[in-house]
């Protein structure tokens, strides 16, 4: 089984760009394009893949009815796939033990493990307000990379 430092060596390798899949009521599969990375858990401290979303998502709906996914990680010939529950942190979506200022220190944590970067963090914290974009914070449960 591989672990999440092949998880890594890969995002090193190719970038933070990942296929994330939720599902639907009826069971099928909804997949997306995210910028992911390895992060730590507010709480926890445990590592988690984390991507953020705005409240519009389709994929949001889906999570906060059924919070589980999967990760797809490939930049060439190899890939990762990481699969696990998930927790939702945002500003629609409150956490126990996270106020509104640790939403807004995660989602720029997050926002840098998936390789972004700004040059004013005031309007970046504005412009995530504004989309109500919440922290998808995935633990892993299995993991495999080829």
């Amino acid at each position: 089984m591989a672990t999440l430092d092949d998880v890594r060596a890969l995002i090193d390798r190719g970038g933070h760009r990942c296929v994330v899949s939720t599902v639907r009521a009826d069971g099928s599969i909804q997949s997306s394009v995210v910028s992911a990375g390895l992060a730590e858990h507010p709480l926890t401290g445990g590592p988690v893949l984390a991507f953020t979303t705005p409240a519009t998502s389709v994929k949001l709906r889906f999570l906060r009815a059924r919070p589980r996914a999967t990760l797809v990680f490939q930049p060439d010939y190899h890939w990762a796939s990481v699969e696990g529950e998930v927790d939702l942190v945002g500003y629609d979506d409150p956490f126990e033990g996270v106020d509104a200022d640790g939403v807004r220190r995660l989602l720029r944590r997050v926002f840098t493990a998936a390789g972004g970067t700004h040059d004013d963090w005031a309007d970046y914290d504005r412009a995530m307000v504004e989309q109500r974009r919440t922290a998808v914070l995935l633990r892993p449960t299995r993991v495999f990379a080829m």
